[in-house]
């Protein structure tokens, strides 16, 4: 049976058109840029705030809860997000919020608009040019398969076990992450490296160590953004990045493709953004082409690990450094100017040879995520066309 989105939601709107007051604390405020594009995860790390007075003053409709599927439709359209709990957050009008009532089980609706023929209907009914927006016209007037409620649970049972397998991968991930930046901060802030007792201090530093700027350690390869018609969607060439995602993301997944190769980001590059926001990092698990947002930083001597821990624990939030008029950026100069406390080589080698097997780990984990998304996203439509059956 077809049934309109307006017949299974009891409201479809968006969130606010004017901007909203800033504040230092309260409610986070999230934007398309803390969507995870490929399972719509909300990244609630490095987000601003606005008074909790503001939220309160939101029509409820504009308050997302438990079960409300969101849906980016301004720019970087067509990205659905289930909201698992009753966390409170805002957001502006480049997010629509749907409310799904009773005829509908909100997980089988946001796998409906996780179907890559919902994405291939959006993108043909988007309107702009700067900015291709998917009205909310057009979202509660859009028909989609309504089967039995029973068996939208039994898809969305099949379909969430796989998302529930990535997620405990990416929790993984993230304890790993977070136990080799304690290792670092502990002994590379702390000082309480291995040996620490007996290592002599001379002029306030243990033996050895040495305040350096990037350029004496690290090469940098600033990105440049190739022409638009080189672009494509067919995997030609190699993949095109411009940007960093949030915090948290170990590695950077396969976007657009290019067949241009302008300035490549190798293999295992620690990749940072220098275009608002200013500091992210991440790194490639490919050789890559970088856009002008990034740039791909290697250590002289192969220490990728020392140096994706030495940056995060100097960059842990957006904008720490850059200028600019409009947004912040940093030019390469800047950048390899800066300066860091560098150990002695046998202490970052202690340091690679622990980290190096958490890497190892992470990468395993990550592998295994992206397989079980690469199978959800082959069953999913054959699950929402009846072509298997549940």
């Amino acid at each position: 049976m077809k049934v309109k989105l307006s017949d299974v939601c009891s409201s479809i709107y968006d969130g606010d058109h004017n901007a909203p007051p800033k504040a230092a604390a309260g409610v986070p405020f999230v934007t398309i840029s803390n969507f995870d594009p490929n399972d719509g995860e909300i990244d609630f790390s490095d987000t601003s705030f606005v008074p909790v007075e503001y939220y309160e003053s939101l029509k409820p409709e504009r308050r997302p809860r438990k079960d409300d599927v969101l849906y980016s439709v301004v720019g970087s359209f067509g990205i659905p997000s289930l909201v698992k709990d009753n966390s409170e957050f805002v957001f502006q009008r480049h997010v629509a919020i749907l409310r799904p009532n009773e005829l509908i089980d909100p997980r089988y609706l946001y796998y409906v608009m996780k179907n890559r023929d919902f994405y291939h209907w959006a993108d043909s009914v988007a309107i702009g040019a700067a900015q291709r927006t998917v009205t909310l016209g057009q979202l509660r007037t859009k028909e989609i398969e309504l089967p039995e409620r029973e068996v939208q649970v039994r898809i969305a049972d099949v379909l969430s076990a796989y998302d529930e397998l990535i997620e405990n991968n990416r929790r993984q991930i993230k304890l790993l992450e977070e136990a080799a930046q304690r290792l670092y901060k502990e002994w590379f802030i702390d000082l309480k490296f291995p040996g620490h007792e007996t290592t002599p201090i001379h002029n306030g530093l243990p033996e050895g160590w040495e305040w350096k700027h990037l350029h004496e350690f690290a090469d940098v390869v600033m990105g440049q953004s190739p022409k638009s018609e080189y672009y494509n969607d067919e995997h030609e060439g190699l993949p095109f990045h411009q940007g960093v995602g949030s915090y948290g993301k170990r590695y950077v997944i396969d976007g657009t493709f290019c067949t241009q190769p302008t300035r490549i980001a190798k293999a295992g590059s620690v990749l940072f953004s220098v275009r608002a926001p200013v500091g992210r990092l991440n790194i490639t698990k490919n050789e890559i082409i970088i856009g002008r947002g990034l740039a791909g930083v290697n250590h002289h001597d192969g220490k990728q690990s020392f140096l994706f821990y030495l940056l995060k624990e100097r960059f842990f939030e957006d904008d720490l450094l850059g200028n600019g008029a409009i947004f912040s950026s940093i030019t390469k100069q800047e950048l390899l100017a800066l300066s860091f406390l560098i150990p002695d080589s046998v202490t970052i080698d202690r340091f690679e040879k622990i980290t190096s097997t958490i890497d190892e780990k992470i990468k395993e984990l990550d592998n295994q995520g992206n397989l079980l998304a690469e199978a959800r996203d082959r069953l999913l439509p054959k699950l929402m066309s009846g072509e298997i059956e549940v």
